[in-house]
C-alpha cells in the first residue's frame, strides 16, 4: 500500500519540474492525480501504483481553473491532496520592474494559487491536505528577483492564514520551499546568477526536483498529520546557516 492510496490528489503545475516530480511521486505512492498544465496533452497512463492524469488548463484563468476543478468533482467525488507547484520566475530589479512584469508574477504564482485552493477545498472532504510550493526567496533578497520573492513571501502569508481557517475541518496546509532546483526554471537564469547562488548552498550542488517531491509527500501524508502553517526548507542549508 502507498502512502496515497486510494487519495484523489490535483496538482497544479503538474507536467515538468517541480510539479511534474511531486505528480509523479504521487501516484507512485497510490493516488488518482490530475497534474494541469497549459501545455500538458490530455491523457492518462498508469503510474506505479496509481493513475496520472494530465489535463491541459491555464492555471492564471479563473474560468479554467473553476471548470477544471467542476470536471474533477464530476469524475472522482473529491479532492484529497491539492499541490499547487505553478509559477514564473523573471528577473528585473527595481528600476526595470514594469507592470506586465508584476501582474504577470502575482497573476500566476499569487492569484491562481489562491483561486485553485479555494476552489480544492470546496470539495475537499475534512482530513485532506494541501501543500504549496513556496520558495526561500520569500525571506532571502537575491538581487533582481524582488517581485518573484515577494510572491512568494504571499504563498507562506497564505499557509499560516489558510491553516487556522481550515483547521476545523483538519485539512493541513504547509507550504514547501526549495532552494536553486535542477529544473527548467533555474536553467534560463544566467551562468552568473546559477554560479553565485550554488556557491551559497553548503551541500555544494542544486537540489532535485525528486527531493522537493519527497517533501511534498511528507506533507501529503499521514505521516505529517499534526503539521499545519508550517514551511520545509529543501535548500541544502542555503537559507538556514
Amino acid at each position: 500500500m502507498g502512502r496515497l492510496s486510494h487519495k484523489i490528489a490535483v496538482v497544479i503545475g503538474g507536467f515538468d519540474g517541480i510539479g511534474g516530480a511531486i505528480a509523479e511521486r504521487f501516484a507512485a505512492e497510490g493516488a488518482t492525480v490530475y497534474a494541469t498544465s497549459r501545455r500538458a496533452e490530455e491523457g492518462e497512463a498508469a503510474f506505479g501504483a496509481g493513475v496520472l492524469r494530465s489535463r491541459r488548463v491555464d492555471a492564471a484563468d479563473a474560468a479554467a481553473l473553476t471548470a477544471f476543478f467542476q470536471a474533477v468533482r464530476s469524475e472522482s467525488g473529491r479532492v484529497d491532496v491539492l499541490a499547487v507547484s505553478a509559477g514564473i520566475s523573471e528577473f528585473a530589479t527595481l528600476d526595470g520592474v514594469s507592470e506586465d512584469h508584476f501582474d504577470r508574477a502575482f497573476g500566476l504564482n499569487v492569484r491562481a494559487l489562491l483561486f485553485a485552493t479555494k476552489a480544492a477545498t470546496a470539495i475537499m472532504p475534512d482530513g485532506g491536505s494541501v501543500v504549496l510550493v513556496g520558495s526561500i526567496a520569500d525571506e532571502v533578497g537575491t538581487k533582481g528577483y524582488g517581485v518573484y520573492g515577494a510572491t512568494k513571501a504571499a504563498v507562506r502569508s497564505f499557509a499560516r492564514t489558510w491553516a487556522n481557517e481550515l483547521a476545523p475541518r483538519n485539512i493541513r496546509v504547509n507550504v514547501v520551499a526549495p532552494g536553486p532546483t535542477d529544473t527548467a526554471m533555474f536553467a534560463a537564469a544566467s551562468d552568473d546568477v546559477r554560479e553565485t547562488l550554488t556557491k551559497l548552498i553548503p551541500l555544494g550542488r542544486l537540489a532535485r526536483a525528486s527531493e522537493v517531491a519527497s517533501t511534498a509527500l511528507f506533507f501529503a501524508s499521514e505521516e505529517s498529520s499534526f503539521t499545519t502553517g508550517a514551511e520545509l526548507a529543501v535548500d541544502g542549508g542555503m537559507a538556514q546557516v
